[in-house]
């Protein structure tokens, strides 16, 4: 198990020096051109110079070059993170479970939180999307996972949406403390983004790596 982070990060290694190897090649070249092509000038005959129309095929030729060799090596490198990248890894985790304080998407399965209350009394406050209170349900001195079926009292459930909640535990000296709750959502595919890898969990949403902090099947 702890084999794969050191594989990854030397691929990703590999790739970065592909790339850059590929770079500072390009760039060496691309200097020695313009020196042939300074010395070229000077040297050419005054009486018979070269047109400019061949200086502009010359560089664009070269420039055409230049560029192919970039993407060539921005490929290779964008295949490996891929292959065994951050991508790679989170594509594991599709059809599985991830804990998170994010909103979740609540339809007619139950949800499963996990409370982490101090001791006091708290209430479980729910949120729609627009961050409204919706729901307040009291759970004593709970903690530890819970089912939550978005049942209200009376009878009714709660429409299909995305849903947040926090615990509100009144301490000994009768002030309340405000705490977000984490709740379980399941990943059905992960997106490439700018800023790197992100899940895409039910209800569409997106959730980055980092604001995970438990994994189930």
């Amino acid at each position: 198990m702890n084999t794969a982070p050191a594989v990854n990060v030397a691929a990703a290694a590999m790739g970065q020096g592909a790339y850059s190897s590929a770079e500072a090649a390009s760039t060496s070249q691309f200097e020695v051109f313009l020196k042939m092509l300074t010395t070229q000038i000077k040297n050419q005959d005054p009486l018979n110079p070269m047109e400019s129309t061949e200086f502009a095929v010359q560089l664009a030729t070269f420039s055409g070059v230049e560029q192919q060799v970039q993407t060539n090596a921005l490929l290779a490198n964008l295949l490996n993170n891929i292959n065994g990248g951050e991508l790679g890894q989170l594509s594991n985790w599709i059809g599985r479970e991830v804990r998170s304080s994010a909103p979740v998407w609540f339809e007619d399965a139950p949800l499963t939180l996990a409370v982490e209350n101090n001791g006091g009394p708290a209430t479980l406050v729910t949120r729609d999307a627009s961050g409204n209170a919706v729901l307040r349900q009291d759970v004593g001195t709970f903690s530890g996972e819970m089912t939550w079926t978005g049942m209200k009292d009376n009878g009714s459930r709660l429409p299909g949406g995305f849903y947040s909640f926090q615990i509100e535990e009144t301490g000994s000296d009768g002030g309340i403390t405000t705490r977000n709750v984490e709740a379980y959502s399941r990943v059905v595919g992960v997106e490439l983004k700018p800023a790197g890898a992100e899940l895409l969990v039910s209800g569409g949403g997106l959730l980055a790596a980092s604001e995970v902090t438990a994994l189930r099947e």
